[in-house]
């Protein structure tokens, strides 16, 4: 078959436009019988918790239930990509065996037993406030006032905006603390 290159465009051209043509004929349909699973979802954007990057993540929910979470197309760090923590993001709080109440190990015990958020923030307030009485320290050796202590110390979350981090360091340096640290440099 002796067959020109006028001829072959268009024969494929009118095969391309045909098909174009059917295509377009069945897509509202095939799009009405199928739904969305975010259809009708709240949107809201924050920020990925895991590393100090600061990743953008679209959360999607229904009933007070997170149904989706995908990265923010419009976020300037990260243009809607994310790495495979960041993507399974919505496994963290859909997940059967994610912890939801504190739990404590008595101290040399073996078992973890569950307790109420109220004990536990009591108790970790009661051995801050221990532990910083036990180690303050008013002069140095020099008898130069230094009002710190030695014995707590603090590592930082990059899961923290910027007026968190404020807040946290105003309350850790009332404490006295001086040794504090930064996960994203360890």
């Amino acid at each position: 078959m002796d067959i020109s290159r006028r001829n072959f465009l268009k024969v494929s051209g009118g095969a391309v436009a045909a098909s174009t043509v059917g295509l377009e004929l069945t897509a509202p349909q095939e799009a009405a019988a199928r739904e969305l699973p975010i259809a009708g979802a709240k949107t809201t954007t924050t920020i990925c918790p895991y590393c100090a990057v600061g990743c953008g993540i679209v959360v999607h929910t229904k009933d007070g239930k997170i149904i989706n979470t995908e990265g923010d197309s419009d976020h300037p760090i990260n243009e809607g990509t994310l790495c495979s923590k960041g993507a399974a993001l919505y496994q963290m709080v859909n997940n059967p065996m994610r912890l939801t109440k504190p739990r404590y190990r008595k101290p040399g015990g073996t078992a973890w037993e569950e307790v109420e958020w109220d004990w536990a923030l009591d108790e970790i307030a009661k051995r801050i406030k221990e532990a910083r009485d036990k180690t303050f320290v008013r002069f140095n050796a020099k008898g130069q006032q230094v009002n710190r202590t030695d014995g707590l110390a603090h590592v930082g979350s990059a899961a923290l905006d910027n007026e968190e981090c404020y807040l946290l360091q105003k309350w850790l340096r009332s404490l006295g603390l001086i040794y504090i640290e930064h996960q994203a440099r360890i």
